[in-house]
């Protein structure tokens, strides 16, 4: 939601950054005024405190003072990173469900809101990623570069992404016994800003998600075992 004041603000700043944002003047402290777009105004207008104090005087002189005046310094919007973890027990060996893990363009037959992945055949360790999805009635569309780290052969899988959507995760296993095992899957992300509005949300939502897609990957680790 915008960030609103109770009075009506008693000058306009045009930024190079927003075009237009108002601001007021109360009890020594900037109260930001956005109309419009109004999460990543005022994330983009954030006051840097060094440069306010009671010297930035709005709606005393005419529009040549306040050129004189320093400018006010304003701090780059920080987004918010989100943890989520997802863990179930299929009916495969360690060894077995590592196999299938890392078979990469295996991933969006269980992972539905992954469309597809691409290893890079001149570097293998790397793979770009993307994912179409409808999120909370909004058609979401993101893609990265990953890099795989190294692996801890049947027990963990691990990349962080290069560039484009902000993400790392891993996947461990842990026998249960000789034919079974259990794993935990977890990905951190930086929320996009289109889903900011909803990022209290997010988390649970895409928990499920990923849940589902452990459930599908039972299936299909198990019809793997079948053919290796």
């Amino acid at each position: 939601m915008a960030t609103t004041c109770i009075s009506r603000p008693s000058s306009i700043i045009y930024t190079r950054e927003s075009k237009k944002v108002a601001f007021v003047l109360r009890n020594n402290h900037i109260c930001n005024y956005a109309p419009a777009n109004s999460l990543y105004f005022r994330a983009l207008t954030t006051v840097n405190p060094r440069r306010q104090r009671s010297k930035l005087s709005l709606g005393n002189g005419s529009s040549s003072q306040w050129r004189r005046r320093k400018r006010t310094r304003y701090t780059s919007p920080v987004m918010e990173w989100q943890d989520c973890r997802s863990e179930l027990e299929v009916d495969v060996p360690c060894s077995v469900a590592y196999q299938c893990y890392s078979d990469r363009k295996l991933i969006p037959q269980w992972m539905p809101f992954i469309s597809s992945v691409t290893v890079l055949k001149d570097k293998p360790d790397l793979s770009r990623w993307s994912l179409k999805y409808t999120v909370f009635d909004r058609d979401v569309e993101f893609a990265w570069l990953a890099r795989n780290l190294q692996p801890i052969p049947n027990q963990k899988i691990h990349w962080r992404s290069l560039e484009g959507l902000p993400n790392r995760g891993a996947v461990r296993f842990f026998p249960k016994g000789p034919s079974s095992c259990r794993i935990e899957l977890t990905v951190s992300y930086e929320v996009p800003e289109i889903l900011a509005p909803v990022a209290s949300a997010l988390k649970p939502f895409l928990e499920g998600l990923l849940l589902n897609g452990l459930k599908r990957f039972a299936a299909v680790a198990k019809e793997y075992e079948g053919k290796s």
